[in-house]
C-alpha cells in the first residue's frame, strides 16, 4: 500500500534538470542574523586580536577575550564604560566564539551549543534599539547556509535532501534580505525564521551541499520566493493563504504521502483546562471556565481552521494555530488533530508537525532516497517555481494579504 501512495503522488515531480548542472552562481549577499534580542552579558574570544568598533570609527584591541555588560545606555568592556549605540567585534578572518547572556540569566537562544557558546564566522555587531540591546551577525550567505542545514535535518541523510534544503534555506534568507532592508536583521536564528547554529554541526556532508548548489535559489517569475518548509505533512500540505492570508501562488497545497517514517508523523497531546484558559487569556481572549473544544471548520488540507470551544461566560470561536500557540507548538505539533475527550485535561489525537505549507522535510528525504533529484523535488512542493542563479534574480513583491 505504501509503495502504490508513494507511486501516486511521485508522478506530479515533473522533470528534473539534469546531473551536470553547472552552477556559476557566487553569491556574495552579507546576511545579518539576529541572534538574541536582549542581551545583557556577552563574553567574547577569537585565536586572533579582537577588534571593536564603534558608529564614529573609534577603535580599541583586545588580544584574547572581550566581555561586555549591559549598563543603560553604557556598555561595559573589560571594565571600561563606553557610551555607544553600535559596536562592531570582528577578528580578521578567524570565527567569534561567544557565550551569551540574555534578560540577566542565560539566554534560550537556539544558536548555541550544549555548553552556551556560539562560534560564527563574519562579524557581530552589538546595537541598541531602545531599551534593549540586539546581538547582530553579519555573515556570508552561503557559510549562513551551512549553519542552517545541520540545524533543520541530520546530516547523515541523502545527499540530495541535503541539497533540497541547502536551497531552500538559501532562498528563504535571500527573500528575507530583499525585503527587510529597513531593519536591523534579516531573518531571526531560531523557529520564527529558520535554525541557525552558526559553526555547529557543519561537516563535509552539508559542505558538500551547500557547494554543489552555491548560489542558487528557487525562483516564481524571477524573484526569490517564500520558501517555508517544516517537518512532516502527514497528508496534502497547505495553502499559505490558509495558515498566513497571504497570497502565494507557489505555496498551494500539493499531496505528500511520502512522510509516513517521519516520527512525528502520528502524535496524541494532552493540556490540563486550567493551563489552556489561562493561556488563552494571555492572548487577549475573553474566556471561562471551559466545557467543550470542537474544531468548527476545516481547511481544504482537511487540517482544523477555527475550534468552538463553549465555557462559563460564553462561546468562543479561535483559529487552530491559535490553540497551537496558548499550548505550545511543541505540544501540538500541527492542526491536524481531532479531540479525543476533555475533562480535567484536553487529548488531542492527530498527525504531522509544523505548519505543513510548502516544503516537507520528510517527505522530500523519502523522496531522495527513491531517486529523486533536489530540483525535481523543489519543483514539486513550490509548484510553478524554477532554479535560478541568485544573482540573477529581482526583488520578489510584498506578499498580498485579503481585504479585512
Amino acid at each position: 500500500m505504501k509503495a502504490a501512495r508513494l507511486w501516486a503522488g511521485a508522478a506530479g515531480l515533473g522533470i528534473c534538470l539534469g546531473a551536470g548542472m553547472v552552477l556559476e552562481a557566487q553569491a556574495a549577499q552579507s546576511i545579518r542574523v539576529l541572534l538574541v534580542s536582549d542581551v545583557q552579558q556577552l563574553e567574547v574570544t577569537s585565536d586572533q586580536t579582537l577588534w571593536v568598533t564603534d558608529e564614529r570609527n573609534q577603535a580599541w584591541s583586545y588580544d584574547s577575550v572581550l566581555k561586555i555588560k549591559v549598563r543603560g545606555h553604557a556598555l561595559i568592556l573589560n571594565g571600561k564604560p563606553v557610551v555607544t549605540d553600535r559596536l562592531t567585534l570582528r577578528a580578521g578572518n578567524n570565527d567569534l566564539t561567544m557565550w551569551l547572556n540574555g534578560n540577566g540569566k542565560r539566554t534560550a537562544v537556539q544558536a548555541r551549543d550544549d555548553n552556551g557558546t556560539l562560534h560564527v564566522s563574519g562579524v557581530v555587531k552589538l546595537i541598541r534599539r531602545g531599551k534593549s540591546r540586539l546581538l547582530v551577525n553579519h555573515v556570508d550567505l552561503e557559510e549562513y547556509v551551512k549553519g542552517v542545514v545541520p540545524a533543520e535535518v541530520n546530516s547523515i541523510w541523502h545527499p540530495e535532501m541535503l541539497k533540497v534544503q541547502a536551497v531552500a534555506t538559501r532562498t528563504y534568507a535571500l527573500y528575507q534580505h530583499m525585503l527587510n532592508s529597513t531593519r536591523e536583521y534579516d531573518v531571526v536564528a531560531g523557529i520564527q525564521d529558520q535554525v541557525y547554529r552558526g559553526r555547529q554541526g557543519i561537516d563535509n556532508r552539508v559542505v558538500a551541499a551547500v557547494e554543489s548548489t552555491r548560489g542558487l535559489v528557487v525562483t516564481y517569475q524571477g524573484a526569490p520566493i517564500y520558501a517555508a518548509f517544516s517537518s512532516t505533512a502527514a497528508g496534502m500540505t497547505e495553502d499559505a493563504m490558509t495558515v498566513w492570508s497571504k497570497d502565494l501562488p507557489y505555496l498551494k497545497g500539493v499531496e505528500c504521502p511520502f512522510d509516513i517514517e517521519s516520527p512525528y508523523y502520528q502524535w496524541t497531546a494532552s493540556v490540563k483546562i486550567e493551563t489552556l484558559e489561562k493561556n488563552l487569556r494571555q492572548q487577549g481572549f475573553s474566556v471561562g471556565t471551559i466545557s467543550f473544544v470542537a474544531p468548527q471548520s476545516y481547511s481544504r488540507a482537511g487540517r482544523v481552521a477555527t475550534l468552538r470551544i463553549v465555557h462559563s461566560n460564553g462561546a468562543l470561536v479561535i483559529r487552530g494555530e491559535d490553540l497551537r500557540k496558548a499550548v505550545g507548538y511543541t505540544i501540538v505539533p500541527s492542526t491536524q488533530f481531532t479531540v479525543q475527550s476533555i475533562g480535567h485535561d484536553l487529548i488531542l489525537s492527530g498527525y504531522g508537525a509544523g505548519h505543513a505549507v510548502g516544503l516537507c522535510q520528510w517527505g522530500a528525504k523519502e523522496l531522495a532516497e527513491l531517486g529523486y533529484s533536489f530540483s525535481s523535488i523543489l519543483s514539486y512542493y513550490y509548484p510553478g517555481t524554477e532554479l535560478r542563479d541568485a544573482a540573477l534574480t529581482r526583488v520578489p513583491p510584498v506578499p498580498s494579504t485579503p481585504p479585512s
